[in-house]
């Protein structure tokens, strides 16, 4: 899908022909729509594809007529039924009168510009544009960073109550989405620095403090990513301890019981046993069948007291 933008009195239009100062924005687009925007425009085709690799890595590479900036963004995925938080990659292509973006989903990133709900947005801003959507980028990190940490509040007090795995699964989960996150950011850190540096996108005074707040957006990011993923990682090896113990608790218990009652089992045993009655106490007496139940019962009771007494019980 091709979708074109630009700024008309202040406000942002969809369009249907590019014209100068237009955002041209790429959305999971077909094989046949990247040629044509490569060939309309001078871009190499590899440069629009790369941005639909999910492997690929951030990073600037400047060309004669224009520059390629490959950064990751988050998104959310359903893994097990279930919606959790992973990245893909996300390009952005300027040229000296047109920026052009490529993603493979419609991202929370871009749609708030193309709602018109970003104040100060202008299209022929290339380079504002631009700082713009790295700060989003990194709001958005520490938006889902916000709700990484409730769900492992939640999946905390359930484990709390649970001696299943499922809750377990839930905390490497949001760890997983963690490291992503981690290593993104990472990533996307190297490239702001390099922004920095590139001639061909002109840096103006009054972008200087949004460039100052990008960066600082995307440290915070990846401290609050380190904080989380440090937290985590701790309670789920501390609850991975404690549903261990609470499992040899179980275990415990039921070896307990089963000895308490292996001992009405073998005193039964004998007297089961086909032999004569001489010799057997209780055996002539009519009240001995009740005689052996009780004494059954008591030898099982002292051995339950005394395993009490050791707080095996």
């Amino acid at each position: 899908m091709v979708k074109i933008f630009r700024t008309i009195d202040n406000n942002v239009h969809q369009i249907n022909e590019a014209q100068e100062g237009s955002w041209i924005a790429l959305i999971n687009p077909t094989a046949t729509e990247i040629v044509e925007i490569a060939e309309k425009y001078n871009i190499d085709v590899d440069h629009l594809r790369a941005p639909l690799d999910e492997e690929e890595r951030s990073r600037i590479e400047v060309e004669d007529h224009y520059t390629l900036i490959l950064v990751d963004i988050p998104m959310i995925e359903e893994r097990n039924d279930k919606e959790w938080y992973g990245t893909i990659p996300m390009g952005i292509v300027v040229t000296d009168d047109k920026i052009f973006t490529v993603c493979l989903e419609d991202t929370p990133v871009l749609s708030s510009f193309m709602d018109g709900r970003v104040r100060n947005f202008f299209t022929y801003k290339r380079t504002r544009f631009i700082l713009q959507i790295l700060y989003r980028n990194a709001s958005l990190y520490l938006h889902y960073l916000r709700i990484i940490d409730k769900k492992s509040d939640e999946v905390e007090q359930k484990l709390h109550k649970s001696q299943r795995n499922q809750e377990l699964i839930e905390l490497l989960e949001l760890q997983k989405s963690l490291v992503y996150f981690t290593t993104s950011l990472r990533s996307n850190e190297v490239v702001l620095e390099k922004l920095l540096k590139v001639e061909n996108i002109k840096q103006y005074p009054e972008d200087t403090e949004l460039l100052e707040d990008v960066i600082i957006e995307n440290k915070q990011a990846i401290e609050m990513t380190n904080i989380y993923s440090g937290i985590l990682s701790g309670t789920t090896e501390a609850f991975a301890s404690i549903i261990s113990n609470n499992l040899n608790i179980v275990m415990k218990f039921l070896a307990t019981v089963t000895i308490v009652m292996s001992i009405p089992t073998m005193i039964f045993s004998a007297y089961g046993m086909n032999l004569k009655s001489i010799g057997m106490p209780f055996a002539d007496n009519p009240m001995g069948f009740l005689y052996v139940i009780l004494l059954s019962l008591v030898f099982s009771i002292l051995v339950a007291i005394v395993f009490r007494k050791k707080d095996l019980f």
